[in-house]
This record gives C-alpha cells, sequence and structure tokens, in this order.
C-alpha cells in the first residue's frame, strides 16, 4: 500500500508529486532529498534503496539521472514497491519516448493520469502498457531526443550507425510518426549485467551473469513472433561439466542455471528447438530473465600492486587489459581503489599516450578514481599514483587499501554467448517486411579485484 508517490530530479526539484492516502506529511520530499543528500556528503556510499526516517518508509530508484520515490506508513515489502518504481517508469517511458526531466514537465497531464490509472488509493492496478491504452486518452507531447544527454544503459545504443539505431529508445508506443506514418520495427536487446571476484593472484573466485532479452515492439496488428536461440542452450547443469565447451557448432555449449519468461511466450517448441512464440504487448517487456554460474572468460583483467616507496609515501600501480576482439570497444569506464585512510595526498601518471582518461583523488572518502572513455579490445592501460601519508602504515599496505572496482559499458558484446538466430515474424502480406533490430550489451554490475 502506498502513500505517496513523487519524481525528484538530481538537484532535488519536485517534479512530478501524487498524494493518495494523506497519511504522511506534505513535507516528505524535502525530507528525502536532505536525507539522500546529507548520506553522501558524511562521505559514505549512496544512500539505500529503503530507508526509515520518523516512522516512514522511504524507497526509491535512479532511472536516468531521475529520482523515483514512494512512501509508506505501513510493514510492505521492500522489493514489490522497488519493482513497482521501475515499472511506473518503464510504463512512463513506453508514453512519452523519452524519459527526462523536460519530457515529464511538458507531458505532466498525460503523467498524472497514467499515475492515476497505475495507484488507486494506494494500490497498484496494473502496469501493463497495452492494458492502460484503454484507459489513458492524452496525447504525449514529444521532445527531441537530439537535445538530450545521454543517459542510462539505453544510450549506448545511440551510437549513430546503422547496427545500432537510438530511435527505439525515443519512441513513443501510442504515437505516430510525423504525417501519421507509422514505422514497422521490431527491437530485442540481450542486456546482459555481470559480476566477477578475482583474488590477488588474478584467479577468478566468483563469476556470475543476470541477462534480460528485452523487447520493444511497434509492429502494428500485434503479429505473433518467433524467437529462435542456440540450439545447444541447456537449463540447469544436467550433470554436465561446467568445463564442457564442446558442442556440434564449435562455439561452446550455453549453459544457463535458471530462467523464467514473460506472461505472454508460449514455450511449445522450445524444449524441440530452443525457440520462443509470443504475440508482444506495447511497450518495452522482457521476453526473457536468466542466471548463468558457469565460468566465462572475463572482458577485463585487473592488476594492481600497492607498495611502500619510502617514508610516508606508497605507489599504487593499476593495470587494465581488455580480453575481448579488437573490432568491439568498451566505453563509460570507470576503475576506483579506496586507500588508506590517512593519505593526505596522490599524484597521477598517465601514458604518453592516453586520450580521453581523467583521474581524481576523492579526499573525502580517500579514494581514487580512474576513467576512461573508451577501451579497444586487446588494449592495456596503466596508472601510476603516488601517495603521500600523513603517519607511517604499521601494518599491511594491502589490507588497508583496496579492492580495486570497476564499472563498464561494452555494446554488441555478450560473454554468455547466448544468440538470437533468427527473428521471424509472421507475415501479412508479401510486401510486409518490418525491421528488426537485435543488439547486444554487456555491463558490470561488481566487477571487483583484491589486492
Amino acid at each position: 500500500m502506498i502513500s505517496q508517490f513523487f519524481v525528484l530530479s538530481q538537484r532535488g526539484d519536485n517534479i512530478v508529486f501524487r498524494d493518495y492516502r494523506g497519511e504522511v506529511a506534505k513535507g516528505s520530499a524535502e525530507i528525502f532529498f536532505r536525507k539522500v543528500k546529507f548520506w553522501k556528503e558524511d562521505g559514505q556510499e549512496e544512500a539505500p534503496p529503503v530507508f526509515n526516517v520518523d516512522g516512514v518508509n522511504y524507497f526509491h530508484v535512479k532511472v536516468v539521472g531521475l529520482l523515483f520515490v514512494a512512501t509508506t506508513r505501513v510493514n510492505v515489502s521492500p522489493s514489490l514497491v522497488l519493482e513497482l518504481l521501475q515499472r511506473i517508469a518503464r510504463v512512463i517511458k513506453d508514453y512519452l519516448g523519452v524519459l527526462s526531466e523536460d519530457s515529464l514537465r511538458k507531458n505532466f497531464v498525460l503523467v498524472y493520469e497514467l499515475l492515476d490509472e497505475v495507484i488507486d488509493f494506494g494500490y497498484v492496478q496494473t502496469t501493463s502498457t497495452e492494458v492502460l491504452k484503454s484507459y489513458v486518452f492524452n496525447e504525449p507531447i514529444v521532445v527531441d531526443a537530439a537535445r538530450l544527454q545521454p543517459l542510462g544503459p539505453a544510450a549506448i545504443f545511440m551510437q549513430g550507425t546503422k547496427r545500432m539505431p537510438g530511435t527505439a529508445v525515443t519512441k513513443s508506443v501510442v504515437a505516430n510518426e510525423p504525417g501519421g506514418r507509422k514505422r514497422e520495427e521490431i527491437f530485442v536487446d540481450i542486456i546482459e549485467k555481470i559480476s566477477v571476484t578475482f583474488s590477488s593472484s588474478g584467479y577468478i573466485l566468483t563469476s556470475e551473469i543476470d541477462g534480460t532479452i528485452q523487447m520493444k515492439s511497434y509492429l502494428s496488428g500485434n503479429p505473433e513472433i518467433r524467437l529462435a536461440l542456440n540450439e545447444d542452450l541447456s537449463i540447469g547443469r544436467g550433470g554436465g561439466t561446467i568445463y564442457d565447451y564442446r558442442s556440434s557448432s564449435g562455439s561452446g555449449a550455453v549453459i544457463l542455471d535458471d530462467c523464467n519468461f514473460h506472461e505472454s511466450v508460449r514455450l511449445d517448441s522450445f524444449d524441440m528447438d530452443r525457440t520462443l512464440s509470443l504475440v508482444p504487448p506495447d511497450g518495452e517487456f522482457p521476453v526473457m530473465n536468466y542466471r548463468m554460474t558457469q565460468e566465462f572468460k572475463p572482458p577485463f583483467r585487473i592488476n594492481c600492486l600497492i607498495e611502500e616507496a619510502g617514508q610516508l609515501k606508497a605507489e599504487v600501480i593499476i593495470k587494465v587489459r581488455a580480453e575481448f576482439p579488437s573490432n568491439i570497444t568498451a566505453n563509460t569506464i570507470a576503475v576506483q581503489m579506496p586507500l588508506p585512510k590517512y593519505t593526505t595526498r596522490a599524484s597521477f601518471e598517465l601514458e604518453s599516450e592516453a586520450v580521453g582518461q581523467r583521474t581524481d583523488f576523492k579526499e573525502a572518502n580517500k579514494k581514487l578514481e580512474w576513467g576512461l572513455k573508451k577501451i579497444v579490445g586487446g588494449s592495456e592501460h596503466t596508472l601510476r599514483v603516488k601517495l603521500t601519508f600523513s603517519q607511517e602504515s604499521h601494518a599491511n599496505l594491502t589490507k588497508e587499501a583496496g579492492p580495486v572496482s570497476m564499472t563498464f559499458t561494452i555494446p554488441m558484446y555478450n560473454v554468455s554467448r547466448l544468440q538470437v538466430k533468427y527473428l521471424q515474424i509472421a507475415k501479412k502480406s508479401s510486401s510486409y517486411n518490418p525491421y528488426r533490430w537485435v543488439r547486444y550489451v554487456t555491463q558490470a554490475n561488481s566487477y571487483v579485484a583484491r589486492i
């Protein structure tokens, strides 16, 4: 049961506010933002997704730089409310095409209409874009996506190449193209978030993939779609060793620990030929979620060395090597490393040919940050850092520093080797040939190297 729902900008401006039950004070948005802001200023990590202030439970998720928040005084399932917030963000994005502060302000009448249909007196009614189309009648005001700052995972596809068009992330499911035409196209995105932990000697301690096959359809008439995956795809270990990569195709078997499917997916022939049949609903939705713990080749290797370099001084060397093919490029890479609490100064030394790299020493929480705009497959990059301390270390430096963590995005690459072999659309006529786009992306969920 939700008492309030509101959306805040990064500056704390209240863009959308809906009070469903009148049980929580009107100033809750200000209380929430002050709490989240001071969490960071106190040198801690970001505020947790759920916390309590004066008997009010606050739930929040951050989507493309906007804070989606729900409040309640009753004891509700945190995972349910957080999932609801993600779904509300997805529904609004489906209707507006672009999710941003500008689009929310220009379409506030439509957004409030959506919120009143999704939640009634604090109780969730539906989060289905297709169902909402029967009750929501306002037309969206289209925002020019070219003027927007690209934020979030969707921005990785907006590269301007023919293989990765950005139209799917900036179109409304209810608005037609200029001139009343509707472009017939369908997008399938395989998004994988990987978690890897390396030991100090470089061995993989844990590795896991959380993957989603995401679909967004702009096909009129809701034709049936057949989506074929790897023929050698296995669900569950089935008694086979995780190191058995042999298969008939030579590319290696794909073994998923478990998976689940959207309610619209029919699995009549899945066991036989790994084909999914479905009539896609309107809006963006996950066709299939999957998890994989079979050992895989990590996209990056991280090596870190820290050693004393005289009295009150030490040196850190961090090396990052891209283990993927040279025709693939990773972008928005960020490397972080906590330093000893008595570190007072850090001076950085980059490679002579370094381009698009930045470094910073966060004195408040004693962290070094290294940002790289892009890394081409097969390349290696090194950062040297000279540290100055306020006192002598009486313990092992490696115990007081680290671990090294890394975030990145790699478009058109996935580590699980799960592939969409073909995307078949039921033809209405011989001339009906909609555009089909299949795109891959790998992102870091938790990528950590101990030192």
